[in-house]
Order: C-alpha cells, then structure tokens, then sequence
C-alpha cells in the first residue's frame, strides 16, 4: 500500500471531508498540481501528529530542510535582478524579509495552507494552526515538495507568485524587521565578534512550547527573550539588545 492509499483509508485532512478533494483544494490554492499528490500530504504533515501515536513514520521536517534553501535562492536570484541599484547588504536584509517566518505565516494564512496542515488534537485545540512556526515550516514544506514534483521552475513559479508578489508591502512593514540581522551588523562595526544566542529553559508540552532566550555580545547578556518558536524568541532578545546597546552599556 502506497502512503497516499494509506491515508486516504485512514484519516481526512483539512476542513473537508474527502482526502482527495481536500489535496485538490490545496493544489489549487497554490496554483500547483502534483504528479505526486503524495509528496503534498507528507508537506502537510507536523511532527506533531506522529507523536499523537498515528502510523505515519515521515512528518514534513526534511522538506522544510530542502524548502528552505529552494525558497532562498529564488528570493535572491529574483532581487539580484531586479536591483541592480542594491549593495550586498540591502540585498540581504530585503532578502531576509521575504524569507522570514512573519513572512511565510502571514502569506500562508492569507492563502489558507494552515487550514490543511495536518496536527495532533492537542496542537491543533491549543491553536497550532495559527502558530507562526508550524505555519512557515509548512510552507517551507510544500516549496520543497514542489521542487521535487515538478523541478526549479514550478517552485519558482509559485514563489514568485505568493511571496514576492507581495514585495513592497512586505518591506514597507516595519513589523518585519529582522532584529538578528541588525544586531550582528552593529557589534561587527564595534569589533565585538559575533553574538551568542542560548535557550536557557524550555516551558510546556511539545505541542505548545515556550521558549526563553540570551543573547550574549563579548561575554556580556545583553538581551532576553520568549517566544512559542526558538526564532521568535532570538528576535525579541536581538531588539532588547538593540535598545540597551543603543542606551549605552548596560549595567
């Protein structure tokens, strides 16, 4: 029996009620359809919902892997074109915007992916389907998942269409800002090194974590924070050290 033919004898996804019509309404939100619809439901598919005891052996974590670095290139290739005008340092900071979890959470949401990402009970009542982390990772997913299926071009086509469309409003976001990025650009120009981000605890079930992060700059704490995804909780302790660096060196 194929992964596919498994699911569909046991269990649904997403908001309707028949595995094949659900992937179809995914496929044409994304204005992609697959030669393998398989490789879709397993972009779907949070690790979450294996450690809810299910059969399934795959979740979608190495797709997010090779998503990742699809949606990477495009990004960089499309804004390399398109400004010429932009130093390697711009180029970087816009790139980051686009590819950043804000990003993919947001346009995921708008698109409606998160309605059909598969989830463990728990994930989903504690309102995993709305969390930014599992949200991005899926999209990252599904790129990677169409890389294969259908090669560079498809995943660009798609890209191209749901993210960088979306360009403009995205850089003139100022809830967009990349924290990390800002930071490592300060303490270099002071000769510091590279900062150091540590979790110093991890609080809640798996399916709604919390997390508590330093930053660190020449051995000194420069900055904390808590987020429901390691990257959210860097972000907010890069901005703490951002405002006590600017005030001056904290006591």
């Amino acid at each position: 029996m194929g992964f596919l033919d498994f699911f569909k004898k046991t269990v649904k996804v997403g908001p309707g009620q028949d595995l094949d019509t659900d992937l179809e309404s995914v496929q044409n939100l994304l204005g992609y359809h697959f030669r393998a619809p398989d490789r879709l439901l397993l972009a779907l598919t949070h690790r979450s919902y294996i450690r809810n005891g299910n059969a399934l052996e795959l979740s979608n974590e190495r797709l997010e892997f090779l998503g990742d670095s699809v949606l990477g290139l495009i990004i960089a290739h499309r804004l390399f074109i398109d400004h010429p005008e932009l130093s390697e340092g711009d180029l970087t900071k816009m790139k980051a915007m686009l590819v950043n979890e804000t990003t993919l959470a947001t346009v995921g949401q708008e698109v409606g992916l998160n309605l059909y990402i598969r989830l463990s009970p728990e994930e989903h009542n504690s309102g995993g389907r709305e969390r930014p982390s599992i949200i991005s990772d899926a999209f990252e997913s599904v790129i990677g998942a169409i890389f294969l299926d259908g090669g560079f071009e498809a995943a660009r086509d798609v890209v191209l269409r749901l993210i960088y469309t979306r360009k403009d409003q995205i850089v003139s976001d100022k809830a967009q800002r990349n924290y990390k990025g800002e930071l490592l650009e300060m303490i270099q120009a002071r000769g510091d090194g590279m900062p150091r981000y540590e979790v110093i605890s991890e609080m809640g079930p798996d399916h709604e974590k919390v997390f508590e992060v330093v930053v660190s700059v020449a051995g000194r704490r420069v900055g904390e924070g808590i987020g429901l995804s390691k990257k959210e909780a860097e972000q907010k302790a890069a901005r703490q050290a951002l405002e006590q660096m600017d005030n001056g060196p904290s006591s």
